[in-house]
């Protein structure tokens, strides 16, 4: 392939055995890159998770990691993982002894034929999560609650050990 300047602001590819001449204009020469660097992206994904091929709904919705907060209060482990848009309804919740898998997932509705849309971004959302604990937990006793967004989830120990109290080190 030979690049040929013809223009300030395009450039000619010379592509394939029948040398016929494409006008580039250098922003499509970086979109051309941002949907190379997508198929990788997407080929990637499919070597590595290849249960989901072909599913457009799976690869329509991206899956965030949501953010957490994990507390050690001695008898119970309590976490709190922000999963905001999605309904307690689609939040699942599977617990080992030894860890945690948090997994919610929202899409839009599609029954919108009226409406002339410009732009339509907000497809719906899912979330992923998993967790390995440092001292088993009795995952027939784990409580959740949703509020606001923010699921709530409390799991007692095994072996509860008392709460770690920290000491205020002073510098010399």
């Amino acid at each position: 392939m030979s690049i040929r300047k013809e223009k300030k602001n395009a450039s000619t590819v010379r592509s394939g055995n029948n040398r016929e001449i494409i006008e580039k204009r250098p922003f499509d020469l970086w979109t051309d890159i941002d949907k190379m660097f997508d198929n990788f992206r997407t080929d990637f994904t499919n070597l590595f998770w290849p249960w989901n091929p072909g599913n457009e709904l799976t690869t329509m919705i991206p899956t965030k990691t949501p953010p957490m907060n994990l507390a050690d209060l001695g008898d119970r482990y309590e976490m709190y993982v922000e999963m905001p848009g999605i309904p307690k309804e689609n939040i699942n919740i599977e617990v080992t002894p030894n860890s945690i898998e948090i997994s919610g997932q929202y899409e839009e509705s599609k029954e919108d034929k009226g409406k002339n849309w410009l732009r339509r971004e907000c497809s719906g959302m899912r979330y992923y999560r998993s967790l390995d604990f440092p001292e088993e937990v009795k995952s027939n006793d784990v409580d959740a609650e949703m509020k606001k967004g923010v699921l709530n989830i409390m799991l007692p120990k095994v072996k509860p050990r008392p709460e770690q109290k920290s000491k205020k080190v002073t510098i010399k």
